[in-house]
């Protein structure tokens, strides 16, 4: 049997087309956020707000009934800090409820929920333990369920659908030590073994889930030979097979119930069977998987959301400070009201996106990163104010907090199990270079052969042809529209309510700036235009402060027209659009007025040495050790820690 592949060294070049050919290339149906990014406000994608069927409620309803009741009277969460391990007997009780098969059919014994009320359950559960969400997100957005249900044959999923919808916990494997949100450079290796099995070697890191799963999704890259495609692959593999070593259960600052370990493969054998979709459709299988799984993140954050706002309300209408309750001076008040009209919008973004991704009448790949990224950010910062909100206390365990006779508030844990989120499935920083990509697709489509320097004269001069009828339809365009017309958006000023319909005008009229910055930048630095990494990440963040914005004034206008809370959904709407504004101001300010030319200055003093001198005066507390662990195949040298829920 041949020899395992060794780690790839790759350009960046080369890692990128691996990126490239693993995206979506195609967009077969319409998306609010791509046509936002082009400067073209189609609010008729998502006005009026789509919403659930009668019997998707219901049974969604039902669920979160009983969940509730978990909550409350089964979990824990003081315990899970203190003794960072989710009880078996809370596990086998989730099982025992479904909430392992919230998403999977009901003919595989799922409880076939809708997205939007699978992340209502995330929402919840999370506010419970933030490590049981984890572990359940993981479990069924990213694990077994998600990509067998949209790659895997209906053998696979008969077999494997049933275990993970009511007893298998299942685990996706991708990471590795040195290969983060780089797969081009994967060394865990799938050498074919005849035709009917692989065998893998390799080592995987940060495997969520992986010390107590059942099932693991793995990718691993397979040879190129003959009859043979080879390429990264994914494969649905039994976490009991000989040859799997968990050889760690990490620690994190936050998350401390999280089973999230190393786990080594040494001649794994896996049968051809097992194989999800073809040789080399690994990372594709993955980022697709990952369009939708990544709504789960944003879930919790909105469900911290809502925790942070009750705390706040509760603890600074108590808590008195010069005559009056602290949340009545400025200060304090105006931290309340950020985390309040933020909630408001960052569950408006997750409903909104949930529903379409039912509907599955949109391509929502752009709206879920967004989602991700705008909750994670914006979920550390809610925690962070509430933190500041309670002051000494907020930084004072709840533990500590009980012993001296208060009550048991983990604001500080809050801040700590939500600082992940800011990392898991796609850095913030990484998710600003994807949704860049995606934002400047139509760009690339019709002119990025202008700015290939390894395509042709001839090459070069077919795309220009192509690129100026484009430009030459899409850029009149970009001058005027509805934002500029007063009564634009009319049936958003309803009487009685606050007006939203100037900021509808805003976004729209902000959208065909944030287009025409984007050309402009393409213009301005043609092939170097990936490289601009901080321009890039702040046209994104225009972007999702644009699509909370829309959202927000969407849902303010459905609660409305369908609940008793609308005056109080359009002040919330109008709150945080007024603030979202102000954010969206400084960003395309700051597009061009910024200090990264002199910030990549100092980086490259900084690694050459030149402010060595700087560092003087200190000790570092640090261990001795790698910075990165050895990952040689090989047999395992250490205790396998994996631990069987009983």
């Amino acid at each position: 049997m041949p020899a395992p592949t060794p780690k790839p060294s790759v350009t960046e070049r080369e890692a990128r087309q691996v990126a490239e050919a693993a995206r979506e290339q195609d967009w077969r149906k319409p998306s609010f956020a791509k046509e936002l990014f082009l400067g073209r406000f189609r609010l008729d994608l998502i006005h009026p707000h789509p919403m659930p069927a009668d019997e998707d409620a219901q049974r969604g309803e039902e669920f979160l009934a009983k969940l509730r009741d978990f909550c409350e009277t089964k979990i824990d969460s003081a315990r899970i800090e203190r003794e960072a391990q989710i009880p078996d007997e809370v596990i086998n009780g989730l099982k025992e409820l479904g909430a392992l098969g919230m998403k999977i059919d009901t003919k595989y014994g799922g409880l076939g929920l809708t997205q939007v009320y699978y992340n209502k359950a995330l929402a919840l559960v999370g506010s419970a333990s933030p490590s049981i969400g984890a572990l359940l997100s993981a479990h069924q957005s990213i694990g077994v369920p998600q990509p067998l249900k949209q790659f895997g044959t209906q053998e696979q999923k008969d077999e494997f659908l049933p275990r993970c919808a009511r007893t298998d916990i299942s685990a996706f494997l991708l990471t590795e030590p040195d290969v983060g949100s780089d797969p081009a450079r994967m060394a865990m290796a799938a050498v074919p073994d005849g035709d009917d099995a692989y065998v893998l070697d390799g080592v995987k890191l940060w495997t969520t889930n992986g010390v107590v799963a059942d099932l693991l999704v793995v990718m691993a890259r397979v040879p190129k030979s003959e009859g043979h495609k080879g390429g990264i692959t994914a494969f649905v593999v039994e976490a009991a097979a000989d040859g799997i070593t968990v050889e760690n259960r990490n620690a994190f600052m936050g998350l401390r119930g999280l089973e999230n370990g190393v786990t080594r493969f040494h001649q794994v054998r896996v049968p051809a069977a097992h194989r999800i979709g073809p040789e080399g459709a690994g990372l594709k299988i993955a980022l697709t998987t990952l369009n939708t799984g990544r709504l789960s993140l944003p879930a919790m954050c909105v469900g911290a959301g809502k925790w942070c706002l009750k705390i706040a309300r509760e603890w600074s209408g108590e808590r008195e400070q010069w005559g009056k309750p602290v949340a009545f001076h400025e200060a304090v008040g105006a931290k309340i009201s950020f985390i309040a009209a933020t909630t408001f919008a960052l569950e408006a973004v997750l409903d909104l996106s949930s529903q379409m991704a039912d509907e599955d009448r949109n391509d929502i790949r752009i709206e879920a990163a967004l989602a991700k990224l705008y909750g994670s950010e914006m979920g550390c910062l809610m925690a962070d104010e509430l933190v500041q909100i309670r002051g000494g206390r907020g930084f004072e365990t709840a533990e500590s907090l009980a012993a001296r006779g208060e009550r048991a508030v983990p604001a500080e844990q809050v801040l700590r199990d939500l600082r992940i989120n800011r990392i898991f499935e796609g850095s913030t920083e990484i998710m600003h270079l994807l949704i860049a990509r995606e934002a400047v697709d139509a760009h690339l489509k019709v002119a990025g052969d202008l700015i290939d320097p390894d395509k042709s004269l001839s090459d070069k001069a077919k795309a220009g042809a192509k690129a100026g009828g484009f430009y030459a339809r899409w850029l009149p365009k970009l001058v005027t529209g509805p934002g500029q017309l007063p009564r634009s958006y009319a049936e958003f000023h309803p009487g009685g309510h606050a007006d939203l319909s100037p900021h509808l005008r805003y976004v729209e009229r902000s959208a065909r700036k944030l287009a025409r910055s984007t050309f402009y930048a393409m213009s301005r630095w043609q092939g170097k235009m990936e490289t601009k990494q901080g321009f890039l990440g702040r046209i994104v963040d225009i972007g999702a402060e644009l699509f909370a914005m829309s959202a927000a004034c969407v849902r303010a206008e459905l609660l409305r027209t369908t609940e008793e809370h609308g005056r109080e959904a359009y002040q919330l709407a109008d709150t945080f659009c007024r603030q979202s504004r102000i954010r969206v101001d400084e960003l395309f300010e700051r597009l061009w007025t910024n200090t990264d030319g002199v910030d990549r200055q100092v980086v490259k003093g900084v690694l050459s040495g030149t402010y060595t001198w700087l560092e003087e005066g200190v000790v570092d507390p640090s261990g001795e050790g790698p910075w990165i662990a050895d990952a040689t195949p090989g047999p395992s040298k250490r205790e396998n820690v994996h631990r069987p829920i009983r």
